[in-house]
């Protein structure tokens, strides 16, 4: 396993992120635990969810099945840097309370409460906004921010879905109070969605977050999608059948199978492999419904890409090239 600092933390981390959140939802407890040990013994080590995780299983499901895994044997607590996610409501079948979602210092604070026992856990060590909140000044965040790191409750604190300038509000408001700010950012980023390349990873850079792309795999259309369905007979279903309904994406995604096809290479693991040798990233997440996906995604840490295939792949999917150049008419 290739191990990475977390931006600027102290944190050593294994160079994928496993991502839980179909834990609950699609796959059971006992596999669950399966994975996360098999995850473990692989060597990684940092461990991404979400309060809301769990969807039909009811909220803060994917949250409790990592608790559970933990009280089986408590070692394994100081062995996972952990990551978890508050922004959205937690209310199941009716609109949030005031005050019961979004970035106020006491919705912070309850959801850092709520995490924490479900979880099973004293502390989080890397707890994450999932999302902006455009109504409450940062000031007052990194103020709820600070009292729950004295507690200990935390440890640092990250950001989701954040655009490059939120990423500079915030660090820029954390200085201010002599905070360390954002560590990390988790960003939509793979080959098929480059957008970040334009502001979301300079500004990450430049402010020393770590970058923790999630949909590696861009919904499935990266994981060999045309492929199956061809091979297996099984149709495109939700959001990826949509978009394969528009020619051109189905145009690239033909294109990229069959360049992987002429390489003999796997999509799923070439897009993994293709993240892994992005500048700034720290690990994409992987979301394994069962072991053998775990396994698969693994693969990728193996796989160099060599220049050559590099270049196909840009001209299949281009990037929109280096800010601020790519601004320029």
């Amino acid at each position: 396993m290739e191990y990475t600092q977390l931006g600027r933390t102290g944190l050593t981390v294994g160079r994928l992120v496993l991502g839980t959140m179909n834990f609950g939802p699609q796959t059971d407890e006992a596999t669950s635990h399966t994975i996360m040990d098999a995850a473990l013994d692989a060597g990684l080590n940092l461990f991404d969810t979400a309060n809301v995780y769990g969807q039909t299983a009811g909220k803060g499901r994917t949250e409790e099945i990592i608790g559970s895994w933990f009280a089986k044997d408590p070692s394994h607590r100081d062995k996972v840097v952990l990551a978890t996610k508050m922004y959205g409501s937690m209310a199941e079948d009716s609109p949030a309370w005031p005050n019961h979602d979004r970035l106020s210092a006491v919705s912070i604070r309850r959801a850092v409460e709520g995490s924490l026992r479900r979880l099973g856990t004293d502390r989080i060590d890397v707890y994450q906004f999932h999302h902006i909140d455009r109504l409450t000044p940062f000031e007052e965040i990194w103020q709820a921010v600070d009292v729950l790191i004295t507690q200990g409750k935390i440890l640092y604190a990250g950001s989701s879905n954040f655009p490059g300038y939120k990423i500079a509000q915030a660090n820029e408001a954390a200085a201010r109070r002599g905070m360390v700010g954002l560590v990390s950012e988790q960003c939509h980023y793979n080959l098929h969605e480059r957008r970040a390349e334009m502001e979301v990873l300079p500004a990450a850079r430049e402010y020393g977050l770590g970058v923790i792309p999630w949909s590696p795999l861009a919904g499935g259309l990266l994981g060999g999608v045309l492929r199956r369905t061809a091979g297996e007979g099984r149709r495109a279903t939700g959001r990826t059948a949509h978009r394969l309904a528009d020619p051109a994406v189905r145009a690239r995604v033909q294109a990229y199978e069959d360049l992987l096809d002429e390489h003999g290479l796997d999509p799923g693991e070439t897009a993994l492999a293709w993240l892994l040798a992005r500048p700034g990233v720290t690990g994409p997440i992987i979301g394994p419904r069962t072991p053998q996906q775990l396994t698969s995604a693994l693969r990728a840490l193996e796989l160099r890409l060599g220049e050559e295939l590099r270049t196909a792949l840009d001209e299949i999917f281009p990037g929109p090239g280096p800010a601020p150049e790519a601004f320029a008419w």
